[in-house]
């Protein structure tokens, strides 16, 4: 690994080049500060702002913003952690040494949109050959009247202070300190200057302002600045998250305090922050955002009941790799992760995404100081946008605003007031989805069965059941046409098994259960899902997901299949499901669909009873109707149908 830091010495002065508001540098400026043990510390601010930026200094980690006119603009100064300039100031405060603002007040500061590397490549080749890189590229370039005068002030107040100190730690723009050096061999006059300026105002930062106009994204300063000091210990928070975890005595007992969301977002900062190396390690960028994306994924397990798939996380990571190369960069930005979230997962893992990464738990709208809002537009000259629709897109009649407004709890535990009733029972807009996709699997079965025993010959003396119009284009160089039998299917389906996963550990599913039909029109049902009270949705409402299930008409025959001695022998609960499948079955015909066929010994099983198994593979089905139908409620007492549909999403 390359030496990290580098100075550019002149006389008493070891200066630091840096880059604004960018966290690389402000980790530099810290290792800075412990190698020269400087007695001064001087930054390119104009001593003007003094009062009123050490104000906010020591408001940090809450986010201050100076603002002051320039003529008829308003000039905006965010204080944030991840800034080099500020952690060279807090750093000055916090070891009692000097600290001198050497910057010429000036109306307008120009703007420069100069030919930056990625400052994350100071993590592999060190800032000297990043220094380097960037001399080469703004080479030739001309400094403006302005830069030119603001050098020359802080070149002639460097000269002032090496008078009376021997080690200087000067940190500066890199686009000026080339100049400045130059300059500072050479006697410069003491500039002409504004002295005093009025009506620079100090201001809270509102929070959604915060989420969107820091120079680094929230997530990624909250972790600077915890690992500033000691590392944090790691978080009192079980691996429930965001669902509401309730275990069968507590639910007795009326439960335990839940966190809020706010909290759950600082266990996932401080687990981050203590998880990325030991303390005073260099922060990697490139880890950092590895570890924001696990912990969106975990809260959106949590949020959907969906776990990403390692072929999701690595076409996330490939999109916002070539993404950022494709703008210049080695790593993407907050946007184009956003947009790799969306593009690569779905919205509600870009929206859970999106709350993560601009969470900063120390910003709050009240405040000492009065608290203002600053849209990108007024404090950077423009901005880009990216919409969500963070809701489950399912049409089962359930609530039309999905997720983003059910009903919460007033306090917590209301929701436990809800399991009085011992009975439990469906929400019937759910059953009628599942019995509808039910009847279509078994169509597409039928049509599976009458595609194996058709029959395709060339055309003689009959049509048959018309022309293979495929068979014929294949074999068009014969110059002959293909016709079709197709011949009868003797026995309709009867059973339907749905398997999602196999689970043959049985750890995943612990919930089995086996469900009567209410009425004629219902199938009778038995399943294994997860364990309701890992997911308290409602008063007496549980969410749950399907790992497999049974679909048995006529209804009000089945026994419960999770007893019946008769299906010993099958090794997993998907067997048991397919074994009361053969065994229910009125119609000669059992679909099967699952990721794989079931073992051979299942055919002969099938054919002992006069049965065949028609196999379904799961992946040719829709991944997203599948994804709908895998989310079952369960309520607790007929009662809870009528308000479930505040509840469910």
């Amino acid at each position: 690994m390359p030496t990290r830091l580098y100075l550019e010495q002149f006389g008493p002065v070891h200066a630091l080049p840096v880059l604004h508001y960018r966290m690389e540098f402000a980790q530099l400026v810290r290792l800075a500060v412990t190698r020269v043990r400087p007695d001064a510390v001087a930054i390119e601010l104009p001593a003007t702002l003094e009062v009123p930026f050490l104000r906010a200094l020591r408001r940090l980690p809450q986010i201050s913003v100076l603002s002051y006119q320039a003529g008829t603009e308003t000039v905006y100064l965010l204080v944030e952690p991840a800034d080099p300039l500020v952690e060279a100031a807090r750093q000055a405060l916090e070891l009692g040494v000097p600290l001198h603002f050497v910057d010429v007040d000036m109306n307008a500061y120009p703007r420069h949109h100069d030919r930056l590397p990625d400052s994350y490549s100071i993590s592999r080749i060190g800032l000297e050959a990043y220094y380097r890189a960037f001399c080469d590229a703004n080479a030739g370039e001309q400094p403006c009247r302005e830069d030119r005068r603001r050098e020359q002030g802080m070149a002639h107040r460097l000269q002032q202070l090496a008078r009376n100190c021997r080690r200087i730690l000067f940190v500066c723009g890199m686009d000026h300190l080339e100049r400045i050096k130059g300059l500072y061999a050479v006697p410069q006059a003491s500039p002409l200057e504004r002295v005093r300026r009025a009506g620079v105002n100090v201001f809270n930062l509102h929070p959604d302002s915060c989420r969107e106009i820091l120079g680094e994204f929230p997530f990624l300063s909250a972790v600077y600045e915890l690992r500033r000091g000691p590392l944090p210990d790691e978080p009192p928070e079980s691996g429930s998250g965001l669902r509401k975890r309730f275990h069968a005595l507590e639910l007795i007992t009326g439960g335990k305090e839940q966190l809020s969301e706010e909290q759950l977002m600082e266990n996932a900062i401080r687990r981050t922050a203590r998880h990325l190396g030991r303390e005073g390690l260099f922060l990697d960028r490139q880890r950092l955002i590895y570890r924001l994306f696990s912990e969106a994924a975990r809260h959106y397990r949590q949020e959907t009941g969906e776990t990403l798939h390692i072929w999701q996380k690595r076409a996330f990571f490939r999109f916002a790799r070539n993404y950022a190369l494709q703008a210049g960069l080695l790593l993407p930005d907050l946007f184009q992760l956003l947009a790799a979230a969306r593009g690569c997962i779905d919205d509600n893992f870009a929206h859970a995404f999106c709350r993560l990464a601009t969470s900063y738990p120390w910003q709050s709208a009240s405040s000492d100081l009065a608290t203002i809002s600053i849209s990108p537009e007024e404090m950077w000259g423009g901005s880009r946008h990216i919409r969500f629709r963070p809701r489950q897109k399912r049409s089962k009649g359930l609530s039309q605003l999905g997720m983003l407004k059910r009903k919460r709890e007033v306090r917590p535990g209301e929701w436990l007031e809800g399991f009085d009733d011992p009975s439990i029972c469906s929400y019937p807009p759910e059953d009628i989805a599942i019995e509808e996709y039910g009847r279509f699997l078994k169509r597409k079965g039928c049509l599976q069965l009458s595609e194996e025993q058709s029959r395709t010959e060339k055309f003689t003396s009959s049509m048959l059941d018309g022309i293979d119009m495929r068979e014929t284009l294949r074999n068009i160089r014969e110059g002959a046409i293909y016709v079709r039998e197709q011949q009868r299917v003797t026995g309709g389906v009867g059973c339907l098994v749905v398997i999602f996963d196999n689970d043959r550990k049985n750890e995943r599913y612990p919930y089995c259960m086996t469900w009567l039909g209410e009425h004629e029109q219902e199938s009778d049902m038995a399943f294994y899902a997860t364990d309701p009270a890992e997911n308290i949705v409602g008063p007496g409402i549980c969410r749950c997901e399907y790992g497999g299930f049974i679909l048995s008409y006529p209804p009000r025959r089945m026994m419960d299949v999770w007893q019946d001695p008769d299906y010993r022998i099958a090794a997993s609960r998907a067997e048991v499901l397919l074994l009361a499948a053969l065994d229910y079955s009125i119609e000669k015909h059992v679909v099967y669909v699952a990721a794989k066929p079931p073992r051979s010994i299942f055919k002969q099983i099938a054919a002992r009873r006069d049965r065949k198994i028609v196999y379904i593979p799961l992946g040719s089905l829709s991944p997203h109707k599948l994804k709908q139908l895998r989310i079952l409620h369960i309520l607790s007492g007929k009662d809870k149908r009528d308000i479930a549909k505040d509840y469910i999403w």
